[in-house]
């Protein structure tokens, strides 16, 4: 039993002493600007602008749902102008965040994870390495600072299209006008609603690029292996996502 946890405990300290020389090497990628400059941009496309439609789609019916639990729940208690303030504060603060980012833990996190290791394993990695290209600079620094640029625009037009579709659902199948929804919706709005919401954003853009792209350039075993690192890189970016949740909850939001 001792030594099953002994092995358990060294394991666990070795991966996290292999993430550790991974961003580091990452970070000294960082002057090498003229390699990951060119991939910068193509790779912010497919992050990012690739993303929106998940994205939208996602924040669409999360207003809607979010409009018609207000309604219910105020039922009788509390004006309906706060149907409102619930979907902004909500959308803006916690599902837009963190629904998205868990969808594209999906798409980005598991894309990435993919790509890498199917390059890993069929040598290209190294290939790039016989012709002096520094993998950390050529395919790492490209797609974790695309996430981290990206993932809050992608969250910003979430948070757009959530209270949108919000303000449809609760002016077409509720007993609330327009201008008691936006009431509601400015009534206890403050600017850090918004910063609160991308800063995670791009907390969640960093880890899960970052999870990918470590997964994915360690991975071993030919096609199993590709297969699971991606799941690997799936589960461990959700659970990360939640655990920033919770981390920047306790930062900034603690009273004073």
């Amino acid at each position: 039993m001792l030594a099953t946890v002994g092995r358990r405990t060294l394991g666990i300290t070795e991966v996290f002493g292999q993430l550790g020389h991974f961003v580091a090497d990452t970070a000294r990628a960082v002057p090498d600007a003229g390699t990951w400059g060119r991939q910068l941009f193509p790779m912010m496309r497919r992050i990012g602008v690739d993303s929106l439609p998940i994205a939208l789609f996602i924040a669409s019916f999360t207003g809607i749902v979010l409009a018609l639990l207000a309604s219910y729940t105020f039922t009788g208690t509390v004006p309906y102008y706060f149907v409102g303030t619930l979907v902004g504060k909500t959308i803006m603060m916690e599902l837009g965040p963190v629904l998205t980012g868990l969808a594209l833990a999906g798409r980005v996190g598991a894309n990435i994870a993919a790509e890498l290791g199917t390059m890993r394993v069929t040598e290209q990695v190294d290939a790039l390495e016989t012709l002096a290209y520094d993998p950390h600079a050529y395919l790492v620094l490209p797609r974790v600072s695309a996430g981290t640029v990206m993932f809050p625009i992608v969250v910003a037009f979430a948070m757009a299209m959530g209270i949108f579709m919000g303000w449809v659902a609760a002016t077409t199948l509720l007993p609330i006008t327009t201008a008691e929804f936006l009431h509601g919706l400015r009534l206890y709005f403050a600017p850090f609603d918004v910063e609160f919401g991308l800063i995670k954003s791009a907390s969640f853009g960093f880890v899960i690029t970052m999870i990918g792209c470590f997964l994915g350039l360690n991975t071993r075993g030919g096609a199993e292996g590709v297969g699971d690192a991606t799941t690997r890189t799936v589960v461990y970016s959700a659970e990360m996502i939640l655990v920033l949740d919770a981390y920047w909850a306790l930062t900034l939001l603690r009273p004073s």
